[in-house]
């Protein structure tokens, strides 16, 4: 049919399928012309299951056409319109509002991340689909960017593929025993079992918005085993490009659906943004002390969990992690809707131990002569490779071990240069784009938690668009430490905002700081190049 070369087909003698678009949740989409009313539209062919008994194929057409007429109640100009459902040689068609542009993925892949505010105004406009479709006792269950459609002369943003949306009071139409849904997108308490409500669509939207501001959803990794502990055990990162909307983000993005945040405040949140360019805390929360550029309210939203910090989302953790007992439930329920081959994957990450929490980081160093030290990931590096005084291993590869003359030595990329400065010591990329900074100094009062929370008060005054500062408790091996991770505006307008990830904690009567400055839109290596000096790090005594 259409772009594949097959024989245009009319279905219900109404409708001429012309071009195939693409293949959304449980079905294949196509450009189609409606010759009764001479309009263009979009027809949805669902997917057939031959596996299913008679009796059984015929519950899942009664589920899908009731699901559909549901859906097609639905009155908001930012869901998709349903014209029709009919039936063709025994598969079903939903017929669709054809909207002329792309899905909001293929946007952010052509033309690569929204800025925040148009990231602000896509938010607004499915929140108020998602709240008519759940006022309607519709969830929507898939919402993910590829079913986000923007038209391309008018912008208008318009929620579609309510393919695997749940209808209250009836069975869902993929009701099998299996887990439906994009995984990278999935609320935990679906992941677990629990009760599903409205606040799974928000959750999605939370991990949505973090997505098409940096190009890659938080909890990316890669395979289902990970990305299933992702989202239900490890820290939330969201991407420093969230900056802007961070109380909006880490809002939704709350484990406990109870402290999630609702739709309405969402809005309220959004629109004061959109309206003044700042973002105002959420109802309940004090102001910040230091409002940051960008609308940013750092520490706005308290989350659950500890460690809510500003990073892209890594790849799967670079240390063994073991599953809590809640985690590993989840994991054996969505391993088994998913297969036997997945719950191998997910369940092997359970027999690992856990790597240390989130680290601290040191609070007066700094890879600018007047700012203070580096910022933290809200992930801690792996442990130290080996104990101190042990034999390190061989480094990564791309990666040479550099033994220092002050008396420690660490992982560093093949290619970067050692440079003192004072009392710190820097290992540099060619241009010095990327910066790894060492320092070690006298313990100081309150040890390295206290330090970084110093710096971090500090950082207004030294680092010139300080934003998005955290600071975290964790462990360096068997030594308390602390993580700090913070963006500013950078050396030069030229160059831009970067970002820093700060590591300290005492070891052996003396206090140490590693940190990792770059870029904000090279993240994912300086996450890497952090997590590898830090993780590698060893006190030799030679200094």
């Amino acid at each position: 049919m259409g772009s594949e070369g097959d024989t245009v087909r009319v279905i219900a003698g109404r409708y001429r399928l012309r071009e195939r678009l693409g293949r959304g949740g449980m079905g294949v989409v196509w450009r189609a012309e409606d010759q009764l009313l001479g309009r263009p539209v979009a027809v949805k062919e669902l997917d057939t299951d031959d596996s299913l008994s008679p009796q059984e194929a015929r519950g899942r057409r009664d589920r899908t056409l009731r699901e559909a007429r549901a859906v097609a109640q639905l009155r908001h100009p930012h869901v998709v319109v349903v014209h029709d459902v009919v039936e063709h040689e025994e598969r079903l068609f939903i017929v669709m509002e054809l909207v002329e542009g792309g899905s909001l993925q293929s946007r952010v892949f052509a033309d690569g991340p929204v800025p925040a505010p148009e990231a602000a105004r896509i938010a607004l406009a499915l929140l108020g689909a998602l709240r008519t479709a759940h006022e309607a006792g519709v969830l929507h269950r898939d919402l993910k960017p590829a079913n986000v459609l923007v038209d391309g002369e008018l912008g208008r943003v318009v929620l579609t593929d309510f393919g695997i949306a749940h209808v209250n009071g009836a069975t869902t139409l993929t009701e099998t025993g299996s887990f439906v849904g994009s995984p990278e997108y999935t609320a935990p308490e679906r992941m677990s079992g629990g009760r599903i409500g409205p606040e799974c669509d928000l959750w999605s939207l939370g991990a949505l918005l973090c997505a098409i501001v940096s190009g890659v959803s938080p909890f990316h990794r890669e395979s289902l085993g990970g990305v299933l502990h992702a989202v239900v055990f490890d820290e939330i990162r969201p991407p420093a490009e969230a900056a802007a909307l961070l109380p909006v983000v880490t809002g939704l993005l709350e484990r406990d659906p109870a402290r999630r945040l609702t739709a309405p405040e969402a809005e309220r949140l959004l629109r004061a943004y959109l309206d003044t360019g700042r973002m105002p805390p959420a109802v309940g929360q004090a102001p910040p002390e230091h409002p940051a550029p960008g609308g940013l309210a750092p520490g706005a939203y308290v989350p659950t969990e500890p460690g809510v910090g500003l990073l892209r989302a890594p790849a799967a953790p670079a240390g063994p992690r073991r599953f809590g007992r809640p985690a590993l439930a989840a994991a054996v329920l969505l391993a088994a809707g998913l297969g036997a081959g997945v719950a191998a994957v997910a369940l092997s990450l359970g027999d690992s131990t856990d790597s240390p929490g989130t680290p601290g980081s040191s609070a007066t160093r700094t890879d600018s002569p007047a700012a203070p030290g580096s910022s933290a990931t809200g992930t801690a590096p792996g442990p130290s490779a080996s104990p101190p005084g042990g034999t390190a291993p061989a480094p990564p590869a791309g990666y040479r071990r550099a033994e220092d003359p002050r008396g420690f030595s660490l992982n560093v990329p093949a290619g970067y240069t050692r440079s003192p400065d004072g009392e710190r010591v820097f290992y540099l990329s060619p241009g010095s784009v990327f910066r790894i900074g060492v320092k070690e100094a006298d313990p100081e009062e309150g040890g390295p938690l206290a330090v970084m929370r110093r710096a971090d008060a500090a950082g207004p005054d030294h680092n010139p668009g300080y934003r998005a500062g955290t600071v975290t408790a964790t462990t360096h091996g068997e030594h308390p430490a602390a993580l700090w991770e913070f963006t500013w505006d950078g050396f030069t307008a030229e160059e831009g905002p970067r970002h820093t990830f700060d590591l300290c904690w005492e070891e052996g009567g003396r206090m140490y700081d590693v940190w990792v400055s770059a870029p904000v839109g090279r993240l994912q290596e300086a996450k890497e190049h952090f997590d590898t000096a830090a993780s590698g790090f060893q006190v030799t005594g030679r200094g």
